[in-house]
């Protein structure tokens, strides 16, 4: 599967963005999908993870109540809604996938399939 992310922009903070990342191939519905991201200088970072049917989700603490991961299997794509951004959350966004599995993955290992990144920048 082929992951193609983008939505990503620049925010002030206390702003919103909407990512999107658009998967080919019919097996789409099989996959659980996952956000991470990574800064210059540090290791990628699990940030939101979704079941194949949408109905188990998995946040990061530091996104807990602002974020909300969906997806809509008819349209191939997983989206994450981030609200309240703060600087802290400036990084590139990959959206990930692997055939699914007993729980939702939170490491880059339990993943497959990656996007190429999607810039997010959030000035103070």
């Amino acid at each position: 599967v082929q992951l193609q992310a983008s939505g990503g922009g620049l925010v002030q903070a206390g702003g919103s963005l909407r990512l999107s990342c658009a998967a080919s191939g019919r097996t789409f519905s099989r996959y659980d999908m996952g956000w991470f991201r990574q800064v210059p200088g540090k290791e990628r970072e699990f940030v939101a993870g979704i079941s194949w049917s949408g109905y188990s989700t998995y946040y990061a603490d530091s996104v807990k109540g602002r974020f909300t991961i969906s997806r809509d299997n008819a349209k191939n794509t997983v989206y994450l809604q981030m609200n309240s951004l703060k600087p802290e959350d400036t990084a590139v966004y990959y959206c990930a996938g692997t055939r699914t599995k007993l729980g939702v993955g939170i490491l880059e290992s339990d993943y497959d399939y990656w996007g190429q990144g999607t810039q997010v920048t959030v000035s103070s």
